[in-house]
């Protein structure tokens, strides 16, 4: 392994989505373009067979070949050869955490729905067999039926079908199979209309398979062989002899014309259909978040571990795929060993986890990683580029604009204990089964009921301050995750006075591993699994549309109850970055944030002007009072809108409403992706209508965009710079190397324009500086810090790698604080302002002290010798300054 720990270190990334729109012969076709502008590796969004139709690729169908909508295997050898000539790696999205069941695409999970626990794939599930609940035991729920089990019945809409030798259901799109056993009766009937008795022979050899809860390993190959011996059979059958055919045909109508019979079918497989509420309180196997298509994978099953990641580590070793971002590893229910097992399959690979770190957390030292995908650094840029000042003024704003809460730990809490109860029914309720096991096992804890050890796991999981701890094996386990428990448990207890706080010590001593045994043991696995999705739905995708005093700051990775950070404290993280994950992502814009970094770069401004901001709200809010109705907007919902209308402008209406739409459903607080209020959602869009043909408003919004515009640019080359210059490796956003005014996806997904873009590329090297600023609107300053940035990566990889040096460079003068500078290594000296809407260009004589030499701004090619260096000289002519020492000349006469 080389130093780095990969053996073609990074010096940019640039993701792209690849779908059926977007085909591995497009991305092919922007590498030459991608190298010119600096990137070193293209990032790709997950690219293995997903189901049809899929806009991102995290629906794996099948782990085995690429993508067909992308082109396939063959098309996707072209596409890394493409990269290789243009001297791009490939960093890859993968999924081990996750497969989708939503199409028979899925051959593993067909398997496991035909045979139930005797399939061949049945470890491969996170599927809980042992439901407490008879009706549930040896089955998986399939909750697909959009009304009750018996009225879909009734209704004739589940239907029997042949399918060559086998047997399916098909219930509009959804297709199951039919487990082969069940199936002897109705063909012992076809026999005798046929009378047949080599029909009649199959359906007794059916009758005989295994069980499907005999799984020890000779009845599961039996029931496997003979099963499929026995489909060839009726398959041939059939073909040979029509009236066998025909008897069987009948046989199939007689049944789906009798919703007894088909009933009886049912009840024989190894799955239960059932109304799709119903997975809330009753799903019986680990997904995705609340996703029920998404079904969790045994990733720390070695079996499992190389089967999923065979074809993509096979990649790996030809050299076709350079780096791995593994998608959601708090999934895992052991991520550390999980990447113990990629780094030994791949030990020359560059690993990237996506894991979102809080503030004050760190990505554990002992996962042999690069580090993090770069949500953390998203909040350390908003951290130092919010004006601290505006936090008290914008905060009583939003108390009295909206009579909402503003102390967002509450807001969490609550938010979190509504998911639990509206999502998580059905995994909380496992959890506890598993914690009333254990309280069995110790006698001082076997009298509390169910109902007080849901309290006690709700509670302290909503108290949790971080996705999840990474306790393993019963012995391992940090004093940074004991101390977190600690810290939870105490909240929980405060909280809940009404619950004895011994149960809550009990809970804490086995999540502690204080209190070990096989079954304490589980316990603490799934409920580290657990407590990830229920903050990233209770925060990231409840919370963040609620709580909307500055709505810049609610993105993945922040904290919006965290206003800003001193520069002290920013320049204390990129030395702990480069000191420890040099090589880590460092991400403004990818297909998961709430906005872009644009629009969050805009909005940032607010935080400077608070007065004129609420000025204008109160005068918005008095123009548009006519469109209001007794339904919409609620003061919170027009808030966040107004926010996001400035951060966005200009939008296109539709695009507007459908962000709305899923705004007010993600808050879950006038609507709800599973409960929609169609009376409000058509007020809102009634409302978003009116206001967008409402001259006077529009008047005053684009007036008031106008005045913030270049302070929002400046913010975004600002954090740009940042990004290129602070220790790790920069990602751009497909498209983002102009200004995108994007919202949360599916509106990040908009096809990009690259043809546009590499005609302004092509123009860059013929252009001044003042040229590029006369052109802002364009998006072309935005372009040329990325193209003369990323020239400067390349050309001093001493002094810009992510293990340079960094130290800050101080800044001195009344405006100091306006100003965030740092030198990496001994030759590149970075220099942003900030607050610049409320220092309006008047630095007053602040300086900065340049080392000796003579150093060259790369964005205006001016040179100054080292000494005093005003910052109104020095930031005149581009808004942000990155400084290289010039290489002194050789003596030539010597």
């Amino acid at each position: 392994m080389s130093e780095s720990g990969f053996s073609q270190s990074p010096r940019a990334t640039y993701r792209v989505q690849l779908h059926a729109g977007f085909q591995f012969s497009h991305a092919a076709a922007i590498a030459d373009y991608l190298g010119k502008l600096g990137i070193s590796h293209f990032y790709a969004s997950p690219c293995l067979q997903a189901a049809p139709g899929s806009l991102h690729g995290y629906d794996v169908l099948d782990h085995h070949r690429a993508n067909d909508e992308l082109g396939g295997d063959e098309a996707f050898f072209v596409f890394s050869h493409a990269l290789a000539r243009n001297g791009l790696g490939l960093l890859l999205d993968i999924v081990p955490n996750h497969m989708s069941i939503s199409h028979r695409g899925n051959r593993w999970w067909w398997d496991v729905l035909e045979n139930g626990q005797a399939s061949q794939y049945a470890g491969f599930f996170d599927v809980d067999w042992k439901s407490p609940e008879a009706k549930n035991q040896n089955t998986v729920l399939m909750a697909i039926l959009g009304d009750h089990y018996g009225r879909v019945l009734e209704a004739e809409d589940i239907r029997l079908e042949r399918d060559g030798g086998s047997f399916i259901l098909r219930y509009f799109d959804h297709v199951l199979p039919v487990a082969p056993r069940s199936m002897d009766g109705m063909l012992h009937d076809a026999a005798e209309r046929a009378e047949s008795d080599d029909l009649a022979f199959i359906a007794d050899c059916l009758n005989q398979l295994p069980l499907a809860t005999d799984t020890d390993r000779s009845s599961v190959q039996r029931r496997h062989r003979n099963k499929q011996v026995l489909r060839a059979q009726l398959e041939r059958l059939c073909a040979e002899n029509a009236e066998i055919a025909a008897a069987i045909e009948e046989v199939i109508c007689d049944t789906n014309a009798s919703p007894d019979e088909l009933d009886v079918l049912l009840e024989r497989q190894n799955y239960r259909l059932a109304y799709w509420r119903t997975a809330r309180d009753e799903l019986d196997y680990r997904r995705f978040f609340d996703v029920n298509f998404l079904v969790g994978l045994r990733a720390e099953d070695e079996r499992v571990f190389q089967d999923t990641h065979a074809h993509v580590l096979g990649w790996v070793q030809k050299g076709l795929v350079n780096g791995l971002r593994v998608d959601h590893p708090d999934g895992l229910r052991d991520p550390e060993g999980y990447f113990e097992r990629l780094r030994a399959a791949a030990p020359e690979a560059w690993i990237l986890a996506e894991k979102i770190i809080l503030p004050g957390e760190r990505l554990p030292q002992s996962w042999p990683v690069q580090g993090t995908t770069g949500y953390d650094f998203i909040f350390r840029a908003a951290g130092v580029l919010v004006d601290p000042a505006g936090e008290t003024p914008l905060t009583e704003f939003y108390a009295d604009f909206t009579g909402e809460s503003t102390d967002f730990k509450v807001i969490v809490h609550e938010k979190k204990m509504l998911v639990m109860k509206s999502m998580f029914s059905a995994d909380l309720n496992r959890l506890t089964e598993l914690f009333a096991s254990a309280c069995e096992r110790h006698r001082r804890y076997r009298d509390y009921t169910r109902r007080e050890l849901l309290l006690v796991l709700r509670e302290t999981i909503a108290c949790l301050p971080v996705y999840r701890t990474y306790a393993r094996n019963q012995n391992q386990i940090s004093d940074f995750d004991i101390g977190i428990l600690e810290a939870a448990i105490e909240a929980a207890k405060a909280s809940r006075s009404d619950v004895d706080a011994d149960l809550f010590d009990f809970l804490r001593d086995i999540l502690q591993l204080k209190i070990r045994g096989t079954t304490e043991a589980e316990l603490v696995m799934q409920f580290q699994q657990q407590t990830g999705p229920v903050m990233a739905k209770g925060v990231e995708d409840t919370t963040f549309y609620n709580f909307n005093r500055l709505v810049a700051l609610n993105e993945v990775g922040g904290d919006p109850g965290h206003w800003s950070m001193p520069a002290e404290q920013f320049h204390a993280e990129c030395q702990y970055a480069k000191e420890n994950h040099p090589y880590a992502q460092l991400a403004t814009t990818t297909h998961d944030t709430k906005r872009s970094e644009d629009v969050r770069a805009r909005l940032y401004v607010l935080s400077e002007i608070p007065s004129a901001w609420a000025a204008a709200v109160r005068e918005w809010s008095s123009l548009n009072e006519s469109f209001r109705t007794d339904l919409m907007p609620d003061r919170n919902t027009e808030y966040m809108l107004y926010q996001n209308l400035v951060g966005a402008w200009p939008i296109e209406l539709p695009r507007f409403q459908a962000y709305m739409q899923k705004a007010t459903r993600e808050a879950k607080a006038n609507t709800a992706w599973t409960d929609p209020n169609p009376k409000f959602e058509e007020a809102l869009e009634q409302f978003c209508a009116g206001i967008f043909e409402h001259a006077p408003f529009l008047a005053s919004l684009e007036k008031f965009i106008a005045s913030i515009q270049q302070a929002g640019r400046t913010n975004s080359l600002a954090q740009l710079l940042l990004k290129i210059t602070t220790p790790g490796v920069p990602d751009f956003y497909q498209g983002n190397e102009l200004w995108d005014f994007s919202l949360v996806d599916p509106d990040n997904r908009r096809p990009v324009d690259y043809d546009r873009r590499r005609k302004l590329f092509a123009e860059l090297s013929k252009l001044s500086v003042e040229q590029v600023m006369a052109r802002a609107d364009e998006g072309l300053p935005k372009m040329w810090v990325i193209w003369r940035a990323m020239q400067a990566r390349q050309q001093r990889p001493a002094a810009l790698s992510g293990t340079a040096d960094y130290r800050e460079l101080p800044v001195q003068g009344s405006k100091k604080e306006h100003a965030i500078a740092f030198i990496r290594g001994d030759d590149a000296i970075t220099m942003i302002p900030r607050w610049t809407a409320r220092l309006q260009s008047q630095w007053e004589g602040t300086s900065v002290e340049l080392p000796e030499g003579t150093w060259q701004n790369q964005f205006t090619l001016e040179e100054y010798q080292g000494g005093e260096l005003s910052l109104e000289k020095l930031l005149a002519r581009f808004p942000v300054a990155l400084l290289l020492r010039l290489t002194p000349e050789p003596d030539t006469q010597a």
